[in-house]
């Protein structure tokens, strides 16, 4: 098992390559070229610019002793174009020649050295929460999901404007203000487009790229819908074991696979984390470990620490799974609280990732990982 940690890059992170270092563990930094718009090609030397600043040392390192280096293996995401989701013309790119620069990024990729991309294909939003900094009993703050208020809006751009003010002047993935200013032309490429059709359009996607990831040994990760539920009317098909298994059948090959998020794939009641680590290990190449609390019938959920015992995620088990498989694939703690110096206006990081309770998650996940692999 690889240890990660997503980092967003230089001026564009409130934490530095030196903070993640002095983590323990930590081998692998998560990383993605945050400038480049969904659709946009990857050039070769974009790419091996922010990988030799992941994999180098700089002199002043050097200098001081600093000998420690990571792996860029895991790249967090290479974003999909509405286009290849619909099957439609958007934004005046058609569906082919996203496809196209979606094709040759992989390929770049992979003869930069990158062994997994992940991805998701969630409709319009990425990620959704209702609140950014939301308080927590210990005087922390935490992304929170308020499913009343989501019920209500009847005008997401709302919630655009209200996420995107959260975002502290940092990118913010899969909300990006450049695309999303299209949202009315994304409401209606989404009518009369159900499951089904959705389904039809992602195999058209894999299909069209799992022969350039078998290729240069890129695996695909997909990520599930987070929350993982249907919103605004739009299809989500990574939701459940059952629409995981219906996505690894669109294409059988090894490496269409998943970045098996366990918090995201919790947030709708009847999922089952342990249960889908270990049928779906073989095609897991990346996985995110978190934990949330449910607050209500609703569906309503916080972010709460890693330790198992603050939520409704069996992070415990999840971890025993994987030390018992003898996981091979990539691994990193996901959304944290806000801590300390993180919850003034000053220090506020990025959305749910910040440093501390991150390094603190990660510290929590190979203890479990080493009683388990170590003392059997």
């Amino acid at each position: 098992m690889h240890m990660g940690f997503r980092w967003y890059g230089e001026g564009n992170d409130t934490i530095s390559l030196d903070d993640i270092r002095q983590i323990p563990g930590v081998e692998t930094i998560v990383w993605s070229l945050h400038h480049k718009q969904a659709g946009e090609l990857w050039e070769p030397e974009e790419i091996e610019a922010e990988m030799k600043k992941i994999t180098g040392l700089s002199e002043d390192d050097r200098k001081r002793g600093v000998t420690k280096t990571f792996n860029a293996d895991v790249v967090e995401s290479v974003n999909v174009h509405e286009s290849i989701k619909t099957g439609k013309t958007l934004l005046g790119m058609s569906r082919d020649e996203a496809l196209d620069n979606y094709i040759k990024t992989i390929e770049n990729l992979g003869k930069a050295g990158v062994k997994v991309v992940t991805y998701n294909f969630m409709p319009v939003f990425d990620w959704l929460r209702t609140d950014m900094f939301h308080p927590s009993p210990d005087g922390s703050t935490a992304l929170y999901y308020d499913a009343h208020k989501v019920a209500q809006l009847d005008d997401p751009q709302k919630l655009i404007d209200e996420t995107l003010d959260g975002a502290n002047g940092l990118t913010m993935p899969g909300w990006e203000p450049e695309r999303l200013a299209h949202l009315g032309e994304f409401i209606e490429a989404y009518k009369g487009i159900d499951h089904e059709k959705y389904y039809e359009n992602y195999k058209v996607f894999l299909d069209a790229v799992i022969p350039t990831c078998e290729k240069y040994d890129v695996k695909l990760a997909v990520h599930p819908d987070d929350p993982s539920f249907d919103l605004f009317g739009w299809p989500r098909v990574v939701s459940s074991k059952e629409g995981i298994q219906r996505v690894l059948d669109l294409n059988k090959s090894p490496y269409n696979g998943l970045c098996l998020c366990l918090g995201s794939f919790s947030s709708r009641r009847g999922n089952d984390p342990v249960d889908a680590v270990k049928t779906f290990m073989d095609r897991i190449h990346f996985s995110h470990v978190r934990n949330i609390k449910f607050l209500d019938e609703a569906g309503s959920f916080s972010e709460v620490g890693h330790r198992a015992c603050e939520g409704d995620v069996d992070t415990v088990g999840i971890m025993k799974a994987y030390a018992e498989a003898d996981y091979q694939g990539y691994i990193r703690p996901d959304h944290g609280r806000h801590l300390w110096s993180e919850n003034t206006e000053a220090g506020r990081p990025r959305p749910g990732y910040g440093l501390y309770d991150r390094a603190l998650g990660i510290q929590y996940l190979l203890g479990v990982w080493d009683a388990f692999k170590y003392n059997k």
